[in-house]
């Protein structure tokens, strides 16, 4: 795999990844890094997917059926993302006991 390779799949996986963002908004980590690599994982995902369904060669060039694959894997990983990271996540409230406006945490 040659320099021009790894730009152009770096180039392809920063599209891809912001695409798939932009398509399914919400909080999600890192800046152009992540997101990159979110379009290049998407890629691999897209095109294993596309395999298994119907054949697909994956993701083989700047097609409009690679991109395709692409944005629908990063859809994939963004939603699985969501769902372990959604779980995780909890909400504490506060309860204010104390007359000088100091609030306690609790569990």
């Amino acid at each position: 795999m040659g320099l021009g390779s790894i730009i152009g799949w770096a180039i392809f996986g920063l599209i891809a990844g912001a695409i798939a963002k932009l398509i399914m908004p919400g909080k999600d980590p890192g800046g152009i890094f992540v997101t990159m690599l979110l379009g290049i994982a998407g890629a691999e995902v897209g095109g294993l997917i596309g395999r298994a369904l119907w054949g697909s060669q994956g993701v083989t060039g700047w097609g409009l059926g690679s991109w395709f694959l692409a944005i629908a894997g990063s859809l994939v990983l963004l939603f699985l993302y969501r769902l372990i990271i959604g779980r995780r996540t909890t909400t504490a409230t506060t309860t204010s006991t104390r007359p000088g406006g100091r609030d306690r945490w609790a569990a």
